[in-house]
C-alpha cells in the first residue's frame, strides 16, 4: 500500500522501499514493540490477515 505520495519524487522514494529486506533482529525488535496482529484502529478489527495470524507466514 502506498499512502500519501504528493510528488513523483515521493513516489520514487516509496517504491525503493519495496526492495528493503529487514533482518531477523530488526523484525524481532519490531515484534517486541508491537505484537504481530495488533490493531491500532477500531475499523481494522475483525480483519483476518493470514500473514499476521500465522507466525510461520510472517517472515516470508
Amino acid at each position: 500500500m502506498v499512502i500519501g505520495p504528493r510528488t513523483e519524487d515521493h513516489l520514487v522514494d516509496y517504491l525503493k522501499a519495496a526492495d528493503v529486506v529487514l533482518n531477523e533482529a530488526v523484525l524481532d525488535a519490531i515484534d517486541e514493540i508491537v505484537a504481530p496482529g495488533t490493531n491500532f484502529l477500531e475499523r481494522d478489527a475483525g480483519t483476518v490477515v493470514p500473514h499476521l495470524e500465522y507466525a510461520e507466514l510472517r517472515r516470508r
